[in-house]
């Protein structure tokens, strides 16, 4: 066991769930005030390895493992999850106005699962807030890519939806190196419906038009449902595809309850799932979008990555970026090292030099249409 299971996450566990969330984030922040502090963080979590360095959506990643968005709602602790040794950081989701999120409780653990079920909704103080700490972040030399997931506000109706996700993109590009376009949380009602290809139609095709006149070159990525059907996946990469979207992030959390052991009273409450229970359907999620699309769409794989061996999994299957949340709840701040190290061990194993080698390279049992591409897209050299 390690010295966090022993000795932190009893302790931790006697705190209501959100409650330990914020003293969590309030000692990263203490920490970067703290002469010496982020030197400190990173002389004790980080890990790097030149092999495990990668280049996707135009931009270079030291390593492939990243933050998902919900931790850092608000971009608060940038620098200081930075110094973690994080790939890249993922903040957000955020909405154009200040909002409160859903009522107490909206954070329940699961740890016979290994899991959380959240109800959050959004909580976050708006994009003038993010854009001021975001430009914070980079004056203090934060360097790795920082992506921003943009949502719609609560009480905006869906059909206005799309005036929101371009307000939020017009407004944050200046210091965001990518936009994670969330259309798939469970907890903001009526959202999962711009997965549909139709309204996703709209949305992405504005965002595209927005995108060029604002901040050409802005990678957007699209964050989709584990609870969607392959056809309806399908349906989202034929929509990414046509307006020029540049990857895609599988998956968020999932409204499903199966594989679950314990605490059956939880089983019925409402929100969305994350965590191991997770791993399988959002592993097969990315190997299908990885065949369809003939592995020329960058994935970012989420959902139960807790080690090395998951994270590698994924990798196989087609994720080139790798996103952790859940994780470091039950494996504590030393995972992003943990599994760092263990894929650079991966490299020595299957003797190869770097990490791309690896992606799409596991065998499975899903086969369905292949997504048209355009033709100025071709299907990568096949690894040997």
């Amino acid at each position: 066991m390690t010295l966090y299971s022993q000795l932190a996450l009893p302790l931790v566990f006697r705190l209501e769930p959100e409650r330990a969330h914020s003293i969590a984030m309030g000692g990263l922040m203490l920490a970067g005030k703290v002469p010496l502090g982020l030197r400190l963080l990173s002389a004790c979590l980080n890990y790097h390895d030149a092999r495990l360095e990668t280049e996707v959506l135009g931009m270079s990643f030291r390593n492939p493992v990243g933050l998902a968005a919900g931790y850092d709602k608000d971009a608060t602790a940038v620098p200081e999850l930075a110094a973690m040794g994080f790939g890249h950081i993922e903040v957000g989701t955020v909405s154009p106005l200040p909002q409160a999120g859903n009522p107490f409780p909206r954070l329940f653990r699961l740890p016979e699962d290994q899991a959380v079920i959240n109800r959050m909704g959004f909580p976050n103080g708006g994009s003038d807030a993010m854009l001021a700490r975001l430009r914070r972040a980079r004056e203090r030399g934060v360097r790795l890519p920082v992506g921003v997931s943009i949502g719609k506000g609560r009480d905006t109706p869906i059909e206005s939806a799309v005036g929101d996700y371009c307000r939020l993109l017009r407004e944050l590009h200046p210091y965001a190196d990518y936009f994670a376009v969330n259309v798939s949380s469970p907890n903001t009602p009526g959202l999962c419906g711009l997965q549909a290809k139709v309204a996703l139609l709209q949305l992405l095709g504005e965002l595209a038009q927005v995108r060029e006149a604002a901040c050409p070159g802005t990678p957007l990525l699209v964050k989709i449902a584990p609870d969607l059907s392959f056809r309806e996946v399908d349906d989202v990469l034929d929509v990414i595809i046509s307006c020029g979207i540049d990857g895609i992030i599988a998956t968020n959390t999932t409204v499903g309850r199966d594989g679950l052991n314990g605490r059956r009273s939880l089983w019925s409450m409402s929100g969305g799932l994350s965590g191991a229970p997770l791993r399988g359907t959002a592993t097969e999620v990315i190997r299908h979008i990885y065949r369809q699309t003939q592995g020329c769409l960058p994935i970012v794989g989420v959902g139960g990555v807790n080690s090395a061996e998951t994270a590698l999994e994924k990798i196989q299957a087609g994720a080139s970026l790798l996103q952790v949340f859940t994780g470091l709840i039950y494996q504590g701040p030393g995972l992003v090292g943990l599994i760092n190290r263990g894929l650079a061990r991966k490299l020595d194993e299957f003797g190869v030099s770097n990490l791309a080698q690896l992606v799409g390279t596991s065998r499975g049992r899903i086969k369905r249409r292949r997504v048209h591409l355009p033709g100025r897209i071709r299907a990568p050299d096949p690894v040997g």
